[in-house]
């Protein structure tokens, strides 16, 4: 059941982090790869500077937190390319 809720996480936090980032979202499959890798990325984030929250609506906000600088990173590796 964990498994099934970092999904639904995922995919919430890549689409959010699309509409945020002003793009089209990248597809279902794309959002939750985005918002996957954006939940780590957020966790390191949050954890390295001592930051945690709780419940599943701070799991969004991590999560989405990390997938905005996934999808900023992404952007700027694309132009330099």
């Amino acid at each position: 059941m964990e498994i099934l809720w970092c999904i639904l996480i995922g995919i919430v936090a890549g689409w959010l982090a699309g509409q945020i980032m002003k793009g089209g979202g990248y597809g279902l499959i794309g959002d939750l790869v985005v918002g996957l890798i954006g939940g780590l990325i957020g966790g390191i984030l949050f954890g390295s500077f001592g930051v945690y929250a709780p419940g599943t609506l701070g799991q969004i906000v991590i999560a989405t937190v990390g997938a905005i600088v996934l999808v900023a990173l992404l952007r700027l590796i694309k132009r330099g390319a």
